[in-house]
Parts: structure tokens; C-alpha cells; sequence
């Protein structure tokens, strides 16, 4: 992709991503994410309905009259995309490859995030750590962070989600939200104590994406030559679809009760994203949920 081809992808991507953000995402995203913690704001009279709890007994005691005290949340935020740049992101059978599908994610996170005045980062990783970007706050920042989605050739084409977590662990210090996009293909066992230890500290959302094919053939009966995207390994297979896909039917459900074991301790609810439909759908159904969750 040359340069002019890349610039007019981002600009896709922001006029498609602005557009929803402030008719849809702006509101939900403060609704889901709560901030830090609260900051002393001021002192003021008690009136009837305030809670008593709130009560400056000191100012009270020297003025003789109640007085509360007034706190307000501390809104700013730190939000972590770290993005699954293997060669499985490179596959596609609808009109979109995985990759096209999780930039276009990472930017509604992203122009959510600096909607609200919080910081965003972003984390590209293979079987090693491709590229990092400090949070930071604005526009021009949010514009590199989905060039990069667009155009970052990656070294490598395996995939470890551990190292990935265990990097952000280390080198982001401050509590935040760490949204996590990959198709998660790699074997559970293979990053869950990471991820774990990531869940502890992060408030840590799974954005799984997937392509129709990888749970699904038409209907055929040919002889095909496959290779697996990050490995190189090929093979050559003649059977029915209906006989791959018990195959992968059945490998999808291990995969995914082994995913959901790995999440429920931690009260973790993916994002789950299909390539052939809009991306944004699923998002905006995870928002709400939350919010109505936060609510109760």
C-alpha cells in the first residue's frame, strides 16, 4: 500500500469513525467506564436529602451549621489497545480481512477515548512486540495510532498474546482499560497465567474477531490445498465440507469454552466481532450492557 493509498484509508476510517462516535459512542463509552476514583471538589450547606455521610464534621463543629462535603469523579482515564498483528489477521472471505476489521475497532475505541479527554495507546504484537505508542491524548495522536493499523508491516507471523500481556503489565503502571484484539486461535493454555495477571490490574476487555470460514464452509466437496497463515505449514485435504466442518464446529466450541473458563473468575465479557457484519454492532450492544450493569 503506498503512501496516498494509506492516507485515504485513515481518512475512511475517521469520517466513518467521528460519524459514530458522536451520534453513538461518545455517551455509552462514559456510561461503561467509570473513572479512578474520586477528588475533594468543595464544602456547602447541608439540605434536607443529602446524604448524612457526607457531613464535614469539622466545618460543622466551627461553623454550628451542617455542612457536607462535595467530591467529583476523576474522569481521566489511561485505554490500552493492544492489537494481533499475526498472519492469521491477514485472512479474509468476506469483504474485509480480520486486520481491516480490528483497525476500524481500535479507532470507535480510540476517538471514544479522546472524545472524553482520556489518553490512548497502542500495542501491535506478533510472537514478539511489534510497535509501542505511550498514551497520549488528541487527534493528531489518534490519526498515527490508526495509520499504523493501516500500514504496519509486522517481522513476525506467530502469534504469543502472553508476551503481549506481560510487556503491558510491566510497562503501563497506572491502572486503566486494556482492550485486547486478536481472533485468540492460540491455544488458551499458552497465555492464561498473562492474562490472569493482567485481568488483576487491567480493567481488561477480549475484543475477539472472526472470519464466517473459520466456523463454517459452503457447501463442497473438492480437494484443497491449506496452509496455516503464521507457521507456513501446509496440507492437503479431500473431504466433504460437512465433514470439515464437524471438525470445526467442534474445535470452535472447545476453543471457545476454553476462553470463557479462562474469563468467568474475572467476570470477563468479550466483545465478540464477525468480519462480514459491521463491527460496530457488537460494540455498541457491549456498551449498553455494561452501562446498565454499572447502573445497578
Amino acid at each position: 500500500m503506498d503512501t496516498a493509498e494509506i492516507l485515504k484509508k485513515v481518512r475512511q476510517i475517521e469520517i466513518q469513525t467521528n460519524k459514530l462516535v458522536s451520534e453513538t459512542f461518545a455517551g455509552e463509552y462514559l456510561s461503561a467506564f467509570k473513572g479512578q476514583g474520586i477528588e475533594f471538589a468543595e464544602v456547602r450547606e447541608y439540605t434536607p436529602g443529602d446524604d448524612i455521610r457526607s457531613i464535614d464534621w469539622n466545618v460543622t463543629a466551627r461553623t454550628g451549621v451542617p455542612y457536607i462535603k462535595k467530591y467529583n469523579e476523576e474522569r481521566e482515564l489511561t485505554l490500552m489497545i493492544a492489537c494481533d498483528v499475526s498472519g492469521s489477521q491477514r485472512f479474509g472471505s468476506s469483504n474485509k480481512l480480520k486486520q481491516e476489521t480490528a483497525a476500524e475497532l481500535a479507532a470507535l475505541f480510540a476517538f471514544s477515548a479522546i472524545k472524553n479527554s482520556d489518553k490512548v495507546g497502542l500495542m501491535l504484537f506478533s510472537d514478539q512486540v511489534e510497535l509501542f505508542l505511550p498514551p497520549r491524548k488528541g487527534k493528531k495522536h489518534v490519526l498515527r495510532l490508526i495509520r499504523e493499523l493501516v500500514a504496519f508491516e509486522p517481522r513476525r507471523q506467530g502469534t504469543d498474546i502472553g508476551l503481549c500481556l506481560e510487556t503491558l503489565s510491566k510497562v503501563i503502571k497506572r491502572q486503566g482499560i486494556l482492550i485486547l484484539i486478536s481472533d485468540f486461535l492460540a491455544p488458551v493454555s499458552s497465555f492464561a497465567k498473562p492474562f490472569k495477571l493482567a485481568a488483576r490490574k487491567f480493567d481488561l476487555i477480549p475484543v475477539v474477531v472472526q472470519d464466517p470460514l473459520e466456523t463454517r464452509l459452503p457447501p463442497l466437496h473438492a480437494c484443497l490445498d491449506v496452509a496455516d497463515p503464521e507457521t507456513g505449514e501446509a496440507d492437503f485435504w479431500c473431504l466433504s465440507s460437512g465433514e470439515i466442518n464437524q471438525a470445526l464446529a467442534q474445535h470452535s466450541r472447545e476453543q471457545t469454552a476454553a476462553l470463557q473458563a479462562l474469563f468467568n473468575p474475572y467476570k470477563i465479557e468479550p466483545i465478540r466481532v464477525d468480519t462480514a457484519l459491521p463491527p460496530a454492532d457488537p460494540v455498541i450492544a457491549f456498551f449498553k450492557q455494561r452501562a446498565k450493569k454499572i447502573r445497578r
